[in-house]
């Protein structure tokens, strides 16, 4: 028999049941409904201290991939500034104005 449970709590558990992948979610849910049948007292805090160490146990993080990226592995189309060299000291065509300050 399937435990109700208030909208409340199902809502905590779809916030936490949230970064878990689509089968680690199924079973948090059914972890989670059956850990809230043996909590003595359905306060909020007691149930979110049940909770929340179910989804730590549910969560595989992802591979970090992401260690290894470099500027030079994106992909974009060309640019004048990324197919361009580099401006040298000198070369920027700009006109810049210098005053002098009466002293």
């Amino acid at each position: 028999m399937k435990p109700i449970i208030p909208d409340e709590v199902d809502l905590l558990i779809a916030r936490l049941a949230g970064p878990l992948e689509p089968a680690a979610r199924r079973a948090f849910r059914a972890a989670a409904e059956d850990a809230l049948t043996r909590v003595p007292c359905q306060g909020e805090g007691a149930i979110y201290r049940t909770i929340a160490p179910l989804q730590r146990a549910f969560f595989d993080p992802p591979a970090d991939t992401r260690a290894g990226w470099d500027i030079s592995q994106e992909r974009t189309r060309a640019t004048k500034l990324t197919a361009a060299p580099a401006l040298e000291h000198g070369r920027d065509l700009r006109v810049t104005r210098r005053f002098r300050v009466a002293g």
